[in-house]
């Protein structure tokens, strides 16, 4: 099964909508529930606790966060998440904002020593799968909420509500909910050999396969033959839905697609790409095993990973 593996993918946990609007409840759930906080979008993990690290409601790490958001109910316990940006790590700990992922941690000094905040894609493949679905939870939730505090109708500060799924404008009243943005992904194939490319600022080697945003008006078919086309000037006949894969990077739904390419010779958009290429099956499984001396695959638990993976061993169909 070609979601098995994807990270972010599981069976969701129960999103418990119904007491959003019931702030007593809310109070209720989070008094016996379990907080995850994140900062600048890193989620905490290790510790005593599974992978995640979740914490109490009230403890000293959350005192500068912003209002939890509530994510549901896994595992019988209330699931909230909490932003704690403001929060200032210790000297010598500096996240390192350049770069594909950041590979630093930092360490709160009210949790225990091997608790820290870290690069959730560099999490993604060892969590749970319903870790999974809650820390992308978290990730684009809280996102959300620290990149949209003004009312787009009128710019006035606008304040979360409905346990963080809405914010509310108090001067024009508009009401603005999180958005997630449709991304197609194409496993484009022409005969035993598959199109693949890379962008700058990639890990050396690294190709995967193409992708583009939905545009506005646009169906998921046309959407993949345009970015193709537009990228690397191949022709794409026949398009099919593979699987999707929830992407809190920033806030995205990957749409992964089967696409039939018509023609093969490539005219690079070099502001799109740094390089594309057609690979055999043979070369990609090479490249999938490590082994290939200019391949490099896409990371473990992402869907072009899985595409590719099912691709080479036949499981498509």
């Amino acid at each position: 099964m070609l979601t098995a593996g994807l990270a972010f993918a599981g069976d969701a946990p129960d999103r418990d909508a119904a007491i959003r609007t019931d702030p007593q409840a809310l109070a209720a759930a989070l008094d016996q529930g379990a907080v995850l906080p994140l900062w600048r979008g890193k989620p905490l993990t290790g510790g005593e606790a599974a992978d995640l690290g979740w914490l109490a409601a009230g403890h000293p790490a959350l005192a500068a966060g912003e209002a939890p958001v509530y994510l549901g109910r896994s595992g019988g316990t209330a699931r909230f998440a909490q932003d704690i940006s403001s929060w200032t790590p210790p000297a010598g700990q500096a996240a390192v904002e350049a770069g594909f992922l950041d590979p630093s941690v930092q360490r709160h000094p009210d949790l225990p020593p091997d608790a820290g905040f870290a690069e959730l894609r560099g999490l993604m493949a060892r969590l749970s799968p319903e870790d999974g679905a809650l820390a992308a939870t978290a990730k684009a939730l809280t996102g959300w909420h620290a990149s949209h505090r003004f009312c787009a109708a009128c710019g006035a500060p606008s304040l979360p509500e409905r346990g963080g799924w809405q914010r509310r404008c108090p001067a024009c009243g508009a009401a603005h909910f999180p958005r997630t943005d449709p991304v197609v992904i194409m496993l484009v194939l022409r005969g035993n050999r598959t199109l693949i490319g890379r962008s700058a600022g990639w890990p050396p080697a690294m190709y995967s396969c193409l992708a583009g945003f939905v545009e506005p008006g646009e169906t998921i078919e046309a959407a993949v033959r345009r970015e193709v086309a537009e990228e690397t000037g191949v022709r794409i006949g026949r398009v099919r839905y593979l699987a999707s894969q929830p992407w809190p990077f920033p806030a995205s739904l990957m749409v992964g697609c089967l696409a039939v390419a018509e023609s093969e010779e490539i005219t690079l958009d070099p502001e799109e790409l740094e390089a594309a290429r057609w690979v055999s099956r043979e070369e990609m499984a090479e490249a999938m095993a490590g082994g290939h001396a200019e391949l490099r695959a896409p990371r473990a638990g992402a869907i072009a990973q899985a595409m590719l993976a099912a691709w080479i061993a036949d499981r498509l169909d």
